[in-house]
């Protein structure tokens, strides 16, 4: 099968503006992490999850609620905190919640799509956060 020359610039044209465009998040990310790593010590990190199952969870629901942002970002995140020794409670709990909780994001929502879908879908979202994350972790404890 024989490619053709310009469908492949155009395809490393679209890779090059993709990564040109998530360049300067990925540096922020990296950075972030650094100065996480430098200033925030496992002692600080203790002290807000106490290894309670239903806590660390809400914990985790609730930090990731506050801090929306991109997948990729929860997965570097989640990785540093389950190095840290956090629980995965807390961690898969922080991750979904990070990407479907936008407490930041509520007043363009409602104005975008009104009160009741936004109530519904982030109080959804907020169940559905906990119960997954119980259920993934409980499932990986079964799992050999």
């Amino acid at each position: 099968m024989k490619t053709d020359k310009t469908t492949l610039i155009l395809a490393f044209k679209s890779a090059f503006h993709t990564l040109y465009t998530i360049a300067p998040m990925l540096l922020a990310v990296i950075g972030l992490v650094g100065l996480f790593q430098t200033y925030v010590t496992t002692e600080m990190i203790h002290a807000f999850f106490t290894g309670s199952t239903l806590y660390d969870t809400l914990i985790g629901t609730i930090t990731g609620a506050i801090s929306v942002g991109q997948p990729f970002i929860s997965y570097i995140i989640g990785g540093e905190l389950v190095s840290q020794g956090i629980s995965l409670y807390a961690v898969t709990a922080f991750i979904l919640s990070f990407v479907t909780l936008g407490v930041i994001q509520l007043p363009m929502e409602y104005a975008l799509f009104g009160m009741k879908f936004t109530l519904a879908r982030n109080l959804l979202s907020l169940l559905f956060s906990i119960l997954v994350s119980l259920m993934t972790v409980w499932t990986l404890e079964v799992l050999p």
